[in-house]
């Protein structure tokens, strides 16, 4: 793999699976975050080049992308990163790839459209389990509809999030949740959507979430409504429902950094074994204005597992080909059959009704 590539926050968790898996393949890539003495350690032991610099530095920045015609950021909270990383990325003329979940980063690629084309680099946020396999599922769902007007996604993870992953869950503690009506992204209560979904296992009560597919798949589908759903127990939705109306102590600073220090406390994700056991079921629903549905299902390794995957072969895929420039949403890069070739994933069933 060329060695022009940069892994931003290669010693967090997610970062360090996807070093160690790039390293194995036999690749080199660049290693960089915050932390130098973390990174320098993971980069001794992979035998990588590194850097360390800070994302509130543009000196810094532009000095750590020198030479790099790749990026894949994965230092959360993007609410806070992707922004600095996707700028320096279009100053470097270095493609920009990350894996957040989270709906405002989309947005925000989407608004830099402009920018990169002129750049003629790729913006791709959503490189991992956020959001590749459930945006290939909905881009399967369109071919089998294409008039569709209401997509429905949903997900079964059982596996334990990273530490990153549970502070971006508390920062979201503070927003309500988001659809996807009419093709404007709306806000509503928290655990105020819940229906029924069979993952192919029997039904289960599931709630709406805020998951980036509200912004991406609009763009990969054209669908406008859409609504992404997880399972949730009787319990969990009471206590959802008593949180929305306790939304502006939970955003206050103190009892965000509260949480967060708690969850420093806790193990920084699931281990090998955990992440075997624990594949991802996805289902999709495709309605049109006649009401006629056609179902979706697809079975994943677990999403870290597939983020290290999906990450890599989107990077040795770019870095190898023409790919296009811009903003654009995984299934438009790699189309929707990508997902089926990840290690441990199904191929897509698709039913209509």
């Amino acid at each position: 793999m060329d060695v022009s590539w940069l892994l931003y926050g290669a010693n967090g968790y997610t970062g360090e699976l996807i070093a160690r898996e790039a390293c194995a393949r036999g690749g080199r890539p660049i290693l960089a975050g915050r932390n130098g003495a973390a990174v320098e350690r993971l980069a001794r032991e992979l035998s990588c080049e590194w850097r360390a610099f800070a994302l509130d530095d543009a000196a810094a920045l532009a000095t750590g992308l020198a030479g790099v015609s790749l990026v894949l950021h994965c230092a959360g909270p993007f609410s806070a990163t992707a922004e600095p990383m996707m700028r320096a990325c279009l100053r470097a003329r270095a493609h920009y790839l990350d894996i957040t979940g989270e709906i405002d980063v989309f947005e925000r690629a989407h608004a830099l459209d402009a920018e990169a084309r002129e750049a003629g680099i790729l913006l791709l946020p959503g490189a991992g389990f956020d959001v590749v396999p459930s945006d290939c599922l909905a881009a399967h769902i369109k071919a089998a509809l294409p008039d569709a007007t209401h997509l429905a996604l949903a997900f079964d993870s059982r596996s334990a999030p990273s530490r990153g992953t549970a502070k971006t869950m508390i920062e979201s503690l503070r927003a309500r949740c988001k659809v996807r009506e009419a093709g404007r992204i709306v806000s509503v209560p928290l655990a105020s959507r819940v229906r029924q979904i069979d993952f192919g296992e029997g039904a289960k009560q599931a709630i709406a979430i805020p998951w980036g597919d509200v912004s991406t798949a609009y763009y990969s589908t054209g669908i406008a409504n859409i609504e992404v759903y997880i399972p949730s127990s009787p319990r969990a939705i009471r206590r959802l429902r008593r949180l929305d109306r306790w939304r502006s102590i939970l955003g206050l600073a103190p009892v965000q950094s509260w949480l967060k220090r708690r969850v420093e406390r806790s193990a920084p994700g699931p281990g090998a074994d955990e992440r075997d056991r624990t594949p991802v079921l996805l289902w999709a629903e495709g309605r049109n204005a006649a009401g006629r549905t056609v179902v979706g299902r697809l079975r994943v390794a677990n999403g870290y597992t597939t983020t290290m995957h999906a990450t890599l072969l989107l990077v040795e895929r770019i870095l190898r080909g023409t790919t296009p420039t811009g903003y654009q949403t995984p299934s438009q890069v790699v189309g929707a059959d990508f997902v089926s070739r990840l290690p441990g994933a199904s191929g897509v069933s698709i039913r209509g009704r």
